[in-house]
């Protein structure tokens, strides 16, 4: 028999390639397209030269002739004009199809590599999506992938057709006087060599690394800013009170101007060479000059090589700017394929699925953390039965969300079984797993789409028809039918609001439509009006019904019909039974029963608070006009009225 959880297919191996290795195995993914774009950058580079050979022919016709230039061959000079020209708008021709080729390419990279990471990262269990930030995992979809795509649009062609213009550029150097050749490649090399020394000793490297991570943490700051707005103007609060966001621009600042400065001298000198290789020229012209026999010839040469020095500082210029561009390409994906070698929760190699729908624990231990140092759950052992509600109840932090968490296999446990029918849930298939699975937080998400589109996010088969037999269900027809484009109404729209208790409703229609037999409810009632509790109540009764129920209870009267009432605290399970058992027991159950119970009879006057004391009454002396009537839709003693049954 296979062990729980084992892989049908090995593990995923990490990424070998690093750098511009791993770069160029990206940008090849498209390898058709990049290899056009390659040829044709490199032909553009080729025909770019044209220009500027036509130009020393046409100044040795007119040294050759300039003591009478009738004697020039007017047809031979009007070719080479044209030739000129023509090889100009060629080579900016070939150089727009190399970039069509190369932005194809580039556009199908990006969709496949963002499809990729989008899929890999919802497969990842929910404790890495808590170990690391939105704005971290945001970041590497806005902007690592998004500057490989334009390392491979615009980068990419221009690496190619700058690496071929030096090896072009020699060829034509000392093609025509070796001498002031060696003399043009001098500063080239002194340049490049200033360069390598700014960036040698793998101190660019670790800078970018810090470069990127400021960036993350501003990013992750930015998120969180911006998700607590509301708190910050409700305290008046500015940015500059903000400390971790205002800190981390800062010291993105900061580190940016420092990376900035340590070029300063070595950038500086750089585009100085580069672009005055013509000083160094002069020099040598005069030298040479003094000991040449053919002075018409050696003008020709000199006058081409100074003409020809300018352009000497265009592709070499790109190749560094290029090179730097890469180092930073390379670390963001760097990053990507650490995001893109964490494992998901191994599948098993023969799914099995359940008959029934009992779940049982046995035995969990759960820590958050890889070490174990903490421990969530701790020897967790109990049973939920089919067509019946088992509440899970204690104080925040007891434990109760993560053992929901737990049955849809969002984390992996550490220690135990959790069955459901028997069977471990390790040895069902996710897919089947999340399918006989449905949820109702009290923190709900709604998608910026039409409020259909969010219903039917509960079954993707269902047609618009269900999707409203849903939302009827779940008492919220008659709030959208009044939206201005009704069903069809985007959510977050401008002008469209929905409160706390509608966006409830909406969230519990999506779970109607799903029709999961086995149900998890955080406190799903907790945004609902008076008005309308009675009606989510009803819904949620027609939901239930012969399902597997697991209730997480922040507010114990909800409980009160619960067939099976779990009493969690520090990761255990202290307490079992029914909440009449429970509160007979007098036990820990018992206490907050009647802490709860004394809370009710709270009220406030001018300056002082009347009724029970903080500490609540003793167990076992409840009054009896304080204990609260609310009715949950999973106590079989409740009432429920003709008009709202209708």
């Amino acid at each position: 028999m296979d062990k729980p959880g084992e892989t049908e297919n090995p593990p995923k191996p990490q990424q070998d390639k690093k750098g511009m290795a791993r770069l160029w195995e990206l940008a090849l993914r498209e390898k058709a397209l990049i290899l056009c774009s390659c040829v044709l950058a490199v032909l553009s580079v080729v025909v770019s030269f044209a220009p500027f050979i036509a130009i020393y022919y046409i100044i040795r016709e007119l040294v050759a002739h300039f003591a009478d230039l009738s004697a020039l061959d007017a047809a031979y000079m009007t070719d080479l004009g044209w030739l000129a020209a023509e090889s100009a708008i060629g080579a900016i021709l070939l150089n727009f199809l190399a970039l069509m080729c190369s932005h194809l390419a580039a556009f199908k990279t990006q969709y496949e590599l963002k499809l990729e990471y989008a899929g890999h990262i919802a497969s990842l269990p929910l404790g890495f999506h808590s170990a690391n930030s939105t704005g971290k995992l945001r970041k590497i979809v806005d902007e690592n992938i998004e500057k490989l795509e334009g390392f491979v649009a615009h980068s990419l062609p221009d690496m190619v057709g700058s690496f071929a213009m030096p090896v072009i550029t020699l060829v034509v150097l000392f093609v025509f006087d070796w001498r002031l050749g060696l003399a043009s490649l001098v500063p080239i090399i002194a340049a490049y060599g200033i360069q390598m020394a700014a960036m040698g000793g793998g101190k660019v490297k670790a800078q970018m690394k810090q470069y990127q991570d400021s960036l993350e943490d501003m990013n992750s700051a930015a998120v969180e800013y911006v998700r607590g707005i509301s708190v910050v103007k409700a305290f008046n609060q500015t940015l500059f009170s903000f400390r971790r966001f205002h800190q981390t621009i800062t010291d993105y600042g900061r580190f940016c101007k420092a990376y900035t400065d340590s070029f300063e001298k070595h950038m500086s000198a750089f585009m100085t060479i580069i672009g005055h290789v013509y000083a160094f020229l002069i020099p040598v012209i005069i030298l040479i000059a003094g000991g040449t026999d053919d002075y018409a010839q050696f003008a020709l040469a000199a006058v081409f090589y100074l003409l020809f020095s300018f352009s000497l500082a265009t592709p070499f210029t790109k190749i560094m700017y290029v090179s730097s561009l890469s180092i930073q390409i390379s670390d963001g994906i760097e990053r990507m394929d650490r995001i893109l070698a964490v494992e998901p929760l191994p599948e098993t190699k023969n799914p099995k699925t359940a008959s029934g729908y009992e779940i049982a624990f046995e035995e969990v231990a759960f820590s958050y953390n890889d070490e174990g140092e903490t421990s969530a759950l701790n020897g967790v052992s109990f049973t939920a039965l089919q067509g019946q509600v088992t509440a899970l109840v204690g104080p925040s932090g007891s434990g109760k969300s993560t053992i929901a968490h737990l049955i849809p296999r969002f984390y992996d446990v550490a220690g135990g079984t959790i069955t459901i029918d028997g069977v471990d849930i390790r040895d069902m298939a996710s897919d089947y797993l999340m399918s006989i699975v449905g949820f109702v937080f009290q923190d709900v998400f709604l998608f910026k789409q039409s409020i259909a589109d969010n219903i039917l996010i509960g079954n993707k088969n269902a047609s618009r028809e269900q999707a409203v037999a849903a939302a009827k269900a779940a008492q919220c027809h008659e709030f959208i039918e009044k939206l201005p484009q009704g069903y069809d109404t985007i959510i977050g729209s401008s002008g469209v609001h929905l409160s706390g208790g509608e966006q409830q409703r909406i969230v519990i229609a999506r779970a109607i439509l799903k029709n999961a037999p086995i149900l998890v409810l955080d406190e799903a009632t907790a945004f609902a009006d008076p008005e309308n509790e009675q009606k989510i109540h009803l819904a949620l009764s027609e939901l239930m019904k012969d399902k597997t129920v697991i209730i997480i209870a922040h507010r114990l009267s909800t409980v009160r019909g619960a067939d099976k009432v779990l009493v969690v605290d520090r990761g255990k399970i202290v307490e079992e039974g029914t909440h009449d058992a429970l509160v007979s027991a007098e036990g820990r159950y018992g206490r907050m029963w009647a802490q709860y119970t004394g809370a009710l009879g709270w009220t406030l006057g001018r300056g002082h608070t009347e009724g029970i004391a903080a500490g609540g009454v003793p167990a076992g002396k409840i009054p009896t006009d304080k204990v609260p009537t609310e009715q949950a839709p999973w106590d079989k003693n409740r009432e429920v009225s003709a008009d709202v049954r209708n």
